[in-house]
């Protein structure tokens, strides 16, 4: 049989894959659990339903042409407080990070990842046939200013993935003001945290922030992600980005879900609430400003998410995270029956 893997990019050869953690229905069929026994915290989506609205809206789009983003870019724009110029669309964050990094890497080029963090900006880097190039984080999970000089392209995610941390902005501008590259400010779960530093892209011609309608929006299943960016760099990415990639009932869905803003808000003032609450009851958890906490265990956590799982809880093993440690784990923020049942299950399975 022919073999033909030599046609592989040389660069792509030994690309590890993203990893979203353990897949729930082989986790079922692991340990032969009933559907309904399972509690899946482990990819950080919403556990609270979406807007009535957007999912009526979901029947509206019409599927039959390609889909018209119009209205939902008018929906950003009132939401964001940014023309539409401003503003550019993808099929999830990824589409926007992946997209954004085909703007500015090449390869041999150098990108800067403050790790532990988010693990698809590794991906797209090394995708372009770029440098991943890696800085430990502080004690306190902050950014070190101090960028080097051949750094085409910055990832920074505030509320940081899995830490839960922000960046400042004092921060933020010091890195765009020092920084030849280009700053990509990952911003999914700013609803969180109450504040967004998406009004920057007016003052700094180097930055974009990354949005999305997955986390508090709880629109995870229909790939609804966007970026603020200054015009230039909005007209760039315009011109390689897919043209029809997000479906016209998921663009129908956004919009709906863009201006029922009461539901989001009431969404995101539960979850807060909940998370304060486990994090009282959870000496090992540090603060956080997403939908998530990010907890320190005393035994190595591969050990603890297996136990957990025993126990039908899935919940992210942070060991996969460069520069994470083998002793944290990141659980999201469920309902309040689900996090008593995991708040008692940890108490078991980390003792």
């Amino acid at each position: 049989m022919r073999d033909y893997s030599s046609n592989l990019m040389p660069h792509l050869r030994d690309l590890v894959p993203d990893d979203a953690g353990p897949d729930p229905k082989e986790a079922l069929k692991r340990y032969g659990l009933p559907p309904d026994e399972l509690i899946i915290l482990s990819r950080n989506e919403s556990s609270f339903p979406p807007s009535p609205a957007a999912l009526r809206a979901l029947k509206s789009g019409e599927v039959s042409r390609y889909p018209d983003a119009g209205r939902f870019m008018e929906a950003l724009s009132a939401y964001a407080g940014l023309p539409e110029d401003n503003i550019v669309i993808g099929a999830g964050m990824d589409e926007v990070i992946a997209t954004s990094a085909r703007l500015f890497l090449g390869p041999g080029d150098r990108a800067l990842i403050p790790v532990p963090t988010y693990t698809y900006y590794e991906v797209v880097v090394r995708m372009c046939g770029a440098i991943p190039q890696f800085s430990k984080r502080q004690s306190n999970f902050s950014v070190d200013p101090e960028i080097p000089e051949d750094a085409k392209l910055i990832f920074l995610c505030s509320p940081n993935n899995p830490t839960g941390s922000t960046t400042s902005e004092e921060t933020v501008r010091a890195i765009a003001e020092s920084s030849r590259g280009i700053v990509f400010l990952d911003e999914a779960y700013a609803e969180f945290a109450g504040r967004s530093l998406s009004g920057l892209v007016e003052e700094y011609r180097n930055l974009i922030v990354g949005r999305t309608l997955s986390k508090a929006f709880g629109l995870a299943g229909l790939r609804l992600g966007y970026a603020l960016a200054p015009r230039w760099m909005a007209e760039q990415y315009r011109r390689i980005a897919p043209l029809f990639s997000i479906s016209a009932p998921s663009l129908a869905a956004g919009t709906a879900a863009l201006k029922d803003l009461d539901h989001m808000q009431e969404t995101v003032r539960r979850t807060i609430s909940e998370r304060e609450r486990m994090r009282r009851r959870l000496p090992g958890a540090c603060p956080s400003e997403g939908n998530f906490l990010f907890l320190r265990t005393q035994n190595r956590s591969d050990l603890v998410t297996e136990r957990l799982l025993l126990k039908g809880i899935l919940v992210r093993d942070c060991s996969s995270f460069r520069g994470a440690g083998d002793r944290c784990i990141r659980v999201t923020v469920g309902t309040p029956a689900q996090n008593d049942r995991f708040l008692e299950a940890l108490a078991e399975a980390d003792r």
